[in-house]
C-alpha cells in the first residue's frame, strides 16, 4: 500500500512512470506484520514449577531487562508476548540452564528475593511500547508470567495508559506477605513490599483481570497511545498528553502520581478511571520499594486530600454486588450503546458522589445496592475542569471485567461487553483531541 502510495503521489507532480519505478525499487520494503498469536498459544496451561521477575518495571525501547529466574527444571525459555489489541509474539529465547535460586529473605517483614542470581538479559531492540507478559516455560513443563512495560519516551499528543504496579504489588503475596496479611493475618503483614520478587499465582493476576481488556479496547480504537507505569508517573512525564487512562483498580497512589496528574488535568489533559476505589491509600516510594503502613505512615488521601476532587467520586462500598443502572443514556459516552441497565456489573468494589466532588460533576449511572445492610449507590461520574479538560469515573471496579461479558463471572452479561467496550471507545475517541471544552 505504501509503494502504491508513492507511485500515485510521483505521477501526480509529473514524473514519467520509467522514473518513478526507479525510486520504488530503491525504497526499503514494507515491514512485515507480526502475526497475532491465538489465546491458547500464550495463556499458561500448566502454572506453576518455575517463577521469575525483572530488575525493571518498565524500560524504554531498546533497553535491557534482566530476569531472575528460578526453578528446579533443568531448562527453561522465556517468550515475550506484547498484549495489545492483538497478542503478538516479539521473542523467544534459547534454552537457559534452570538453577533453584536461594529461598525468599524477609528483613523487618518485607519479602525480598533481590539477592537472586540473574539468568539472562532481555534485549527488547525492535519491540514496539506497550505492554508486555514474558512467559516462561520450564523444560519439564511449569509456566508463570513477568509483566514488563515499554514505557513511551513521549506522551506528547497521545492518550496514555498507566499500569498500576503499585497496586499490583500491595496485592502480591508472593512469599507469603502483601500489604494486607502476613502469617497469623493483618498483624503479620508487610509494611514495605519490594519489586525484587515474583508476582504470585500466574505472575500476571491483576493485568489480566483488571487491564487487559481495557488495553485492547484502547489499541482498537485506533487513536494514539503512549504507555506508562504508575512509578514512571513523574514532572514532565506527561507534558502534552491528550488524556490518562487509569485502569481497573489503581488503588495505591504516591505523592508524585497525584502531583503529576492533578497537574496534567490542569493543563487540559483529559483522564478516564475505568475502575473504583483509585487514589486511595498514600503510599511512599523508595526505588524499587513501596511503604504503606497502614496504621501509621499511610494515610487515607481522604484524610487530606479527598480522591473525589480529581476523581470526581470517592470509594464508598465493598463487598457491592448489584446491577449497573445508566441514568443518562443520551449522555455522549453512551453513544451508540444498547440498554440501560447490567447485572452484575456494579461490584465487587464501587465509588459515589460525595464531600469534595466538583460542584459541576454529572452523575451518568446510579446503581442502587446493599453495602453489608446499608442502603447506597454506585455512581458513574463526568466533569469538566476549569482547563477545559474532561474527568470520568466509571465507579465501580468490573468495568473492565464486563469487557469479558459472561467470561466476567458475577452475572455479567455479553450485553455488558458491547456497552462497556463501545462506551470507553466513544470516550477514548473523544479525548484523544484534547480537552473537552474544545
Amino acid at each position: 500500500m505504501r509503494k502504491l502510495l508513492i507511485v500515485l503521489a510521483l505521477l501526480a507532480t509529473g514524473c514519467d512512470a520509467r522514473t518513478a519505478a526507479l525510486v520504488i525499487a530503491a525504497d526499503p520494503p514494507e515491514p512485515a506484520a507480526t502475526p497475532a498469536v491465538h489465546e491458547a498459544d500464550w495463556k499458561i496451561r500448566r502454572p506453576g514449577g518455575i517463577e521469575g521477575y525483572a530488575d525493571q518495571v518498565s524500560v524504554l525501547p531498546g533497553e535491557p531487562f534482566t530476569l531472575k529466574v528460578s526453578t528446579r527444571a533443568p531448562s527453561f525459555t522465556a517468550t515475550a508476548f506484547r498484549m495489545g489489541g492483538d497478542v503478538t509474539e516479539v521473542w523467544t529465547s534459547p534454552q537457559v540452564k534452570g538453577r533453584k535460586q536461594a529461598p525468599a529473605r524477609t528483613v523487618r517483614g518485607m519479602v525480598s528475593a533481590a539477592h537472586w542470581k540473574p539468568s539472562l538479559t532481555v534485549e527488547t531492540s525492535g519491540w514496539p511500547e506497550g505492554a508486555y507478559l514474558i512467559r516462561l516455560d520450564a523444560s519439564t513443563g511449569g509456566q508463570r508470567y513477568v509483566p514488563v512495560t515499554l514505557r513511551s519516551a513521549s506522551t506528547r499528543g497521545r492518550v496514555v495508559i498507566v499500569n498500576a504496579v503499585t497496586t499490583w504489588q500491595a496485592y502480591n503475596r508472593w512469599g507469603g506477605r502483601d500489604l494486607y496479611e502476613g502469617p497469623g493475618g493483618f498483624g503479620g503483614r508487610s509494611k514495605a513490599v519490594t519489586f525484587d520478587r515474583p508476582y504470585d499465582t500466574s505472575g500476571a493476576r491483576l493485568f489480566l483481570d483488571m487491564e487487559r481488556d481495557a488495553i485492547e479496547v484502547a489499541e482498537r480504537s485506533g487513536v494514539p497511545l503512549a504507555y506508562l507505569t504508575s512509578l514512571d508517573l513523574a514532572p514532565g512525564s506527561l507534558d502534552g498528553a491528550t488524556a490518562v487512562v487509569s485502569l481497573g483498580h489503581d488503588e495505591y497512589w504516591s505523592a508524585r502520581m497525584r502531583e503529576t496528574v492533578t497537574k496534567a488535568r490542569d493543563a487540559g489533559t483529559n483522564l478516564a478511571f475505568l475502575g473504583a476505589n483509585a487514589v486511595y491509600w498514600k503510599i511512599a516510594v523508595a526505588g524499587r520499594t513501596v511503604e504503606c503502613d497502614k496504621e501509621r505512615r499511610c494515610p487515607l488521601w481522604r484524610d487530606s486530600q479527598p480522591e473525589s476532587a480529581l476523581v470526581g467520586q470517592m470509594y464508598d462500598c465493598f463487598p457491592a454486588e448489584a446491577a449497573y443502572v445508566v441514568t443518562r443514556p443520551h449522555h455522549w459516552i453512551f453513544n451508540g450503546t444498547r440498554g440501560t441497565r447490567f447485572p452484575g456489573m456494579a461490584g465487587v468494589e464501587t465509588d459515589k458522589v460525595s464531600p469534595g466532588s466538583p460542584k459541576n460533576v454529572e452523575v451518568l449511572a446510579e446503581s442502587p445496592l446493599d453495602c453489608g445492610g446499608r442502603r447506597t449507590v454506585a455512581n458513574s461520574t463526568y466533569y469538566t475542569a476549569p482547563s477545559g479538560a474532561g474527568v470520568f469515573s466509571t465507579g465501580t471496579m468490573r468495568w473492565v471485567c464486563a469487557m469479558r461479558g459472561r467470561k466476567c463471572g458475577h452475572g455479567v452479561t455479553d450485553e455488558a461487553a458491547r456497552f462497556t467496550r463501545r462506551a470507553t471507545t466513544n470516550l477514548l475517541t473523544a479525548f484523544a483531541k484534547g480537552p473537552m471544552s474544545r
